[in-house]
């Protein structure tokens, strides 16, 4: 009986850990994958631990900077991450990849493994979204929430915008192409859509008829929405809940503008809905009105799809969710990524976009009143629901790793 077992592929995903979004992704793809076959580790900060402790796969301790670090650059409009914190990610990944070996690495917002992997010379496929995409027309880039926008008026902030944008770029792109060069890599040159994309295989992680692309190249491929909820025990009022007005869910998540969550629920509270509400783990300074109800963390897929009207900061996942569910979507927008996201979900009439740095009661009244009577948002959020219902994510890229590494 000679035949020998062929070894377990390896795949080894890096989950950037500055929202929870580029966590609950790398989990959720790799949840779909067969573990018998496949060796599976997942490397993240220590600080989403808890997210993993259920789960049959190794976990490794991997380098983050801080979400405050993260959301207070994209606040400022200055580049994530710098020279030196590249440098120092370049080396954590290879002293992981050479202990692991993998097959595959998967990455979800690790631009470092632009370098590090190819050094390793071991395949990469880096989860992004499809509006980052060089093939998505983008005829301008929205305008963010940034110091500028506070002191100036809109229309003549967005002009200022649109003339220093495609400088800012050039400036984000900057410290992964200085360590690109200390490796004897090529540049991506000054398209932020470029250094977001950087891999092999690019992963988008939305449906196509949400976001429509020029043609693509073979090793770009549409997941679909990718879903994770939180493995968290419900609380105590969640079968409880009454029933007899509209339910409304509200989550600012971990990179929406969480102080603005007291003013939401305030605004909630005069209208006649009843709103569960998760506060991402920030918790809650003053008494919550009567009208809701508090949790540190809700299963989003269950409370979307309980829901009316989702109150969110406009990012991918929770979006997803709710229009998953055939629910409408309000956006309290901050950063770029929240915009283009937005953008399209206004287009398909799935929902309202609200800026944070433009947000009042009156806003948010008026804004969850219409998604609640007037059909079109109904409509247009159940549409974009079935064509984000078509693609299963999990399935999709298990195929493709199996394609992979056959």
């Amino acid at each position: 009986h000679a035949a020998v077992m062929a070894r377990a592929k390896r795949i080894l995903f890096f989950a950037e850990a500055v929202t929870l979004a580029h966590v609950a992704r790398p989990i959720a793809l790799a949840r779909g994958l067969d573990a018998a076959r496949h060796d599976i580790f997942m490397a993240c900060h220590a600080r989403y631990q808890r997210f993993f402790a259920d789960e049959p796969w190794q976990t490794l301790p991997l380098d983050s900077i801080s979400s405050e670090q993260f959301l207070s650059a994209l606040a400022g409009g200055s580049p994530v991450y710098d020279t030196p914190t590249l440098r120092r990610y370049v080396k954590e990944d290879i002293a992981l990849i050479e202990r692991i070996q993998p097959d595959l690495i998967v990455g979800d917002f690790r631009l470092s493994l632009s370098v590090s992997a190819r050094l390793a010379g071991v395949p990469y496929a880096t989860v992004t979204n499809a509006y980052w995409s060089p093939y998505h027309p983008m005829q301008r880039f929205p305008l963010p929430v940034l110091p500028l926008t506070r002191c100036l008026p809109l229309p003549l902030a967005s002009r200022v915008f649109g003339l220093a944008q495609p400088l800012a770029f050039g400036l984000h792109c900057k410290p992964l192409n200085r360590v690109r060069r200390e490796h004897g890599l090529p540049t991506l040159g000054s398209d932020l859509r470029r250094v977001y994309t950087d891999a092999d295989h690019v992963l988008y992680a939305d449906a196509p008829a949400m976001f429509r692309m020029g043609p693509l190249p073979p090793q770009h491929h549409h997941l679909g929405a990718v879903l994770w909820s939180p493995p968290v025990a419900l609380p105590e009022w969640w079968h409880l809940l009454p029933i007899d007005k509209p339910i409304v869910y509200l989550t600012l998540g971990s990179s929406g503008a969480v102080h603005l969550l007291p003013t939401v629920l305030n605004a909630l509270a005069s209208l006649p809905v009843t709103v569960m509400a998760s506060t991402a783990g920030a918790g809650l300074t003053a008494p919550a009105p009567s009208n809701a109800y508090i949790a540190d963390y809700l299963p989003g897929t269950e409370a979307a799809a309980r829901a009316r009207v989702v109150v969110c900061n406009g990012g991918s996942l929770t979006s997803q969710q709710a229009l998953v569910a055939g629910v409408p979507v309000i956006g309290i927008t901050s950063n770029m990524d929240q915009f283009m996201n937005m953008q399209a979900i206004v287009k398909a009439g799935a929902g309202v976009m609200l800026r944070a740095d433009r947000l009042n009661a009156h806003a948010i009244q008026d804004a969850v009143s219409s998604a609640l009577e007037v059909p079109t948002f109904t409509q247009g959020s159940a549409a974009m629901g079935v064509a984000l219902r078509e693609l299963d994510a999990t399935a999709v890229f298990a195929k493709l790793v199996d394609h992979w590494l056959a």
